[in-house]
């Protein structure tokens, strides 16, 4: 499989890690062959048809700080739109970062991989929240996969787990939580009784929330993802503008101490059902599947047929949330 990814920041330089170390592993048990012949980076691209070595790019960001550096094959001020017209490719790993003002650059690069006949797997959540049905509708209509499970809840298995295991069944609700950070920083909180600024300024200092956090701990962030399990999972026709988000900027010690008294956590929730589409802070009961510490996120989907079936994961970190991409090649590989 030939592969274009666009993005080499944290996620992108997670699927190099994980293709160095199970290429070979996934060669063998699926006979497929990971290759990736061209990325990007804001700098430009590095394009080889017969193949960049994993490492080394990792090695050329890291030293250089640019991929267009990458020895012998770095190609400077070239666009993404410019490497796919320029390059032979199968699928497209689109991880550019997340835009939720208008989905771009990203959904031009999905929509022109689908017309090229293309598959895609990302882990981009802008276009997504914006413009799911344009984007799944140009899929269908192109004859091309589009894989994005690592664009909700980082390693947690939920949308292929809904499309696949949970099947033949009816899935009536969604009620999850779906952001890291803030799970992080209402868990810290919780053992601590620290304020929620103290937690967030040790967050930032430790990587795990942004230097600009407010698309996490104001929901847009959970809003997205509740958007794409609305649409994916429910079948819906919804975009952000329809999602009711409150974030958690505003809990104190306070609250969080009298929820304890009385056996209760604070966590950012998402719920996705018929007559909810909400992100914002919930009491939930201790030593429930929901009392989840650290960077964890958990989704509970209520069906008909298998009742309550409750999956978690890391909701993130770079190597987890390229394990999600990793198993959308598989699938799509697969399915060939």
């Amino acid at each position: 499989m030939k592969i274009v990814m666009l993005g080499f920041g944290a996620v992108g330089q997670g699927v190099a890690r994980v293709f160095s170390t199970k290429r070979d592993k996934i060669k063998a048990k699926y006979g497929l062959n990971l290759n990736l012949v061209a990325v990007t980076d804001t700098s430009g691209a590095a394009v080889c048809q017969e193949g960049l070595d994993p490492d080394l790019l990792l090695e050329t960001k890291i030293k250089k700080g640019k991929v267009s550096e990458y020895p012998e094959h770095g190609v400077p001020s070239v666009s993404g739109v410019d490497v796919m017209d320029d390059v032979d490719y199968d699928c497209l790993i689109e991880v550019t970062p997340t835009n939720i003002d208008d989905g771009e650059p990203a959904k031009t690069h999905i929509l022109k991989a689908f017309n090229q006949k293309k598959d895609v797997v990302t882990s981009n959540k802008g276009p997504l929240a914006l413009c799911f049905r344009e984007l799944a509708d140009s899929a269908e209509s192109n004859g091309v996969q589009f894989k994005f499970e690592a664009s909700v809840g980082g390693a947690m298995p939920i949308l292929n787990f809904a499309h696949e295991t949970l099947a033949g069944c009816d899935i009536n609700s969604v009620l999850g939580i779906l952001n890291g950070t803030t799970n992080y920083i209402l868990s810290r909180m919780a053992k601590e009784g620290t304020s929620y600024e103290k937690i967030l300024q040790e967050s930032q200092e430790l990587g795990i929330a942004e230097t600009n956090p407010t698309q996490d701990v104001e929901g847009i962030d959970a809003a997205c993802k509740v958007v794409i399990l609305a649409n994916s999972i429910m079948g819906m026709d919804v975009s952000y503008d329809d999602v009711e988000v409150r974030g958690i900027s505003g809990i104190t010690p306070e609250s969080i101490a009298l929820a304890k008294k009385d056996g209760y956590l604070i966590k950012l929730v998402g719920e996705i059902s018929e007559d909810s589409l909400e992100v914002s802070p919930r009491l939930v009961c201790k030593g429930s599947p929901f009392a989840v510490d650290g960077t964890l996120n958990v989704a509970t989907l209520k069906t008909d047929l298998a009742d309550d079936v409750t999956v978690v994961g890391k909701g993130a970190g770079s190597v987890e949330t390229a394990s999600a991409i990793l198993s959308d090649l598989i699938s799509i590989w697969k399915s060939k």
